[in-house]
């Protein structure tokens, strides 16, 4: 996964309604409310249908127009974000998605469902995640039905700080401990050429760099594949 220049470049969560603001230390600084984002049925507490099979165990795809993505498998996996089994999800080409007591739902479920991806290696299939700006849609489609999120903020993960983790894998991204209350995503890659760009060549065990860049959206709607 990869990296964005330099540790100056604060990066944003967004919260339920607030943004927050990450600087490279992990410090949080509140930035205001988001955007409004319409609410929808899905998006509410009361999540996916009572009878639907545990998403976070069901293979999605994702389809990001904005950067090109069609039809990304998504493969659920109880674990961490780019942990070994992870990366060597991603390793083939396609997008993990992690759960367990550190976080992560499935599609469509109430808190922070987390997708990650190799920027450079493997296809690269979110090679062009840190061009995706606020306002633009992400489809996860599974279990026939197509949840739309939209993206409203970003935020720069660092894999060598546990408060940064902790933020990044929250069921409300940027606010540990805080009651998720809607439906979130994250996606992530990783921020290598930013990193190496800065000088910055420090490696985890999978060979991943210190940084994720991550955007943050939120289900605006639900409907039938």
């Amino acid at each position: 996964m990869h990296r964005t220049h330099g540790l100056r470049r604060a990066s944003r969560a967004v919260a339920g309604a607030a943004v927050v603001v990450l600087a490279a230390g992990g410090a949080a600084v509140a930035a205001g409310p988001a955007p409004p984002v319409a609410a929808s049925p899905a998006s509410t507490a009361a999540g996916p249908p009572a009878d639907r099979t545990d998403p976070r165990t069901e293979t999605a795809e994702l389809t990001v127009p904005e950067i090109g993505v069609t039809d990304l498998r998504v493969v659920p996996y109880e674990g961490t974000t780019d942990d070994a089994p992870g990366t060597r999800i991603q390793d083939r080409g396609v997008a993990a998605s992690p759960y367990g007591e550190d976080g992560g739902v499935g599609p469509g479920e109430v808190g922070n469902y987390l997708v990650t991806a190799h920027r450079l290696s493997a296809g690269g299939p979110l090679h062009d995640l840190p061009s995706l700006g606020k306002g633009a849609k992400v489809l996860v489609t599974e279990g026939g039905t197509v949840y739309e999120y939209r993206i409203t903020g970003s935020r720069l993960t660092s894999f060598r700080s546990e408060r940064s983790l902790a933020e990044q894998r929250a069921p409300v991204p940027g606010e540990p401990g805080e009651k998720p209350a809607r439906a979130m995503i994250t996606l992530s890659t990783c921020a290598t050429p930013e990193d190496d760009a800065a000088g910055n060549f420090w490696r985890d065990a999978q060979h991943n760099p210190e940084h994720r860049i991550d955007r943050i959206g939120v289900l605006v709607s639900a409907r039938p594949s």
